[in-house]
């Protein structure tokens, strides 16, 4: 096995994942299988193959890439953010089991990223001005100086990173604000079926 002949894993990075945009009560179910296989259960399964050997070596890095919708729910991305609050749960509470094991567990929040995975319903929004995008050679070199930092953290995209910690204190002032482009949302989401 090569994990073997290389000497150990010495970090994983789970970023794969799956999005939808629409409203929930119109969701295939189907889809929210999907998200939930490749949006949590991958990435658990992933680090439980990876982390009995880490924990043997007691050296080793999980970074979990999850999304700013994994702090603050978001309409019409509902199962979405569903996956994505697991995945930091998991990585809140996996980082607590490792306390002292000598293996990290970093929880990575980017906003949008300007690449094909997001739908061109996201682009389009970003275009209007309802949410920001970043360039992914940016977000990649943020990953990269949390994991070099040991970051059990990283929330990139600023005002969203404020808006995530507000909501975690805060969160009817976040609804409220929220609740203002919720016509926007379902307008789009109305053009995207007819589409």
């Amino acid at each position: 096995m090569m994990t073997h002949e290389w000497g150990g894993i010495d970090i994983l990075i789970n970023l794969a994942g799956v999005m939808d945009f629409v409203r929930f009560d119109e969701q295939d179910p189907g889809m929210i299988q999907r998200l939930i296989q490749v949006n949590v259960e991958a990435p658990l399964q992933m680090t439980r193959y990876v982390l009995p050997q880490m924990i043997e070596r007691r050296h080793g890095r999980i970074v979990n890439i999850g999304s700013m919708f994994g702090s603050i729910g978001f309409p019409c991305f509902t199962a979405y953010s569903a996956s994505k609050f697991a995945l930091r749960g998991f990585s809140q509470a996996l980082r607590r089991e490792l306390a002292g094991s000598g293996v990290g567990v970093t929880y990575v929040s980017p906003r949008a990223v300007r690449t094909p995975f997001n739908p061109p319903v996201v682009h389009h929004m970003a275009e209007l001005g309802l949410m920001h995008m970043d360039n992914p050679q940016w977000v990649v070199k943020k990953i990269v100086q949390a994991i070099e930092n040991n970051k059990q953290e990283a929330y990139i995209g600023f005002p969203e990173s404020l808006f995530a910690r507000l909501n975690a204190i805060l969160p009817g002032i976040v609804s409220r604000a929220i609740a203002r482009q919720v016509p926007t949302l379902i307008s789009f989401t109305q053009q995207k079926a007819r589409a």
